[in-house]
């Protein structure tokens, strides 16, 4: 067990773990890739550059730094957590403790262009299986997603209903042998989708081939996880697309802080930096006070 997980290994997550480690306690950043900052071609406006960088070669020095310090780093997709009694985060590679978290994935993704996406979220539409399954309890539900994220999902949905549709959206699976067993017997479909129909609450998906289905629930699991999906499984408060954080970064829940694009907000390299910081005192006097 670790003393402090951050997910993310942009600016946030990189400068908390500055301060973490430096403390004495371990930490573990938990990062799939590098995100938006990677593609910064020209960075000017930042303290202390003495010449223009660019957004890859300043997450290397933050990376290299971290790890001379003794931050440990592993490459996963994170795909769930809890964090009620101590921290559970499960990736695609492993399972990971720790006795506090630090959410720093970045920005929510743009979500999928469906007609009526928006209209009917929590009218038939959710992105927590875990959250809003029990809900759904033996009635017709379609995932959308085409990968492990969506299988972790389709698996947690499938204990609650038999009758599962895995909706690709025209994409094709990529599910890893590792959890190719896990979706076996669910049905397929990779049409195309254009968007939902129904009144007040989600009826169906309509396919760009013209063709509409009829479900009672469907759960979007497209891509990856983002903190905002995180934040929904462990019960965090969000507003406006964002985790709820106070002045200190701290969420509702006392072992869990979240820093940078995710909690919204000016969307700078120098905020993101600065809410890690915050974040990572807050954790730390945290743990200490664990005893």
């Amino acid at each position: 067990m670790h003393d402090i997980i951050i997910i993310g290994g942009g600016p946030a997550g990189i400068s908390a773990s500055l301060y973490t480690v430096r403390t004495g306690l371990s930490t573990l950043i938990i990062s799939k890739g590098w995100g938006s900052l990677e593609k910064a071609e020209n960075i000017q406006n930042y303290y202390g550059l003495q010449k223009d960088t660019n957004g890859k070669e300043l997450l290397v020095n933050g990376i290299d730094q971290a790890k001379e310090l003794g931050v440990e780093f592993i490459e996963d997709e994170v795909v769930s957590l809890s964090g009620f009694d101590g921290i559970i985060v499960e990736g695609l590679k492993g399972e990971y403790r720790s006795k506090a978290l630090i959410i720093a994935m970045g920005a929510p993704r743009r979500k999928p262009p469906f007609k009526n996406l928006v209209g009917f979220e929590g009218m038939g539409i959710s992105y927590c299986a875990a959250c809003d399954g029990f809900f759904y309890r033996d009635k017709k539900i379609g995932v959308i997603g085409y990968n492990d994220y969506m299988a972790h999902e389709a698996v947690e949905i499938r204990e609650i209903s038999s009758d599962l549709t895995i909706l690709t959206n025209g994409v094709d699976l990529n599910v890893s042998d590792k959890d190719k067993g896990k979706i076996e017997g669910i049905d397929i479909k990779e049409d195309k989708i254009s968007g939902f129909y129904g009144d007040e609450f989600l009826k169906g998906v309509d396919f760009e081939s013209g063709e509409k289905e009829e479900f009672d629930g469907i759960f979007i699991a497209y891509g990856s996880a983002t903190g905002m999906e995180m934040a929904l499984k462990t019960g965090l408060l969000t507003e406006n697309g964002a985790i709820t954080v106070d002045e200190k970064q701290c969420t509702n829940l006392p072992n869990i802080f979240a820093a940078g694009d995710c909690t919204g907000g000016f969307k700078q390299i120098s905020t993101a930096v600065g809410e890690g910081a915050v974040a990572a005192k807050s954790a730390i006097e945290y743990v200490r006070n664990l005893g």
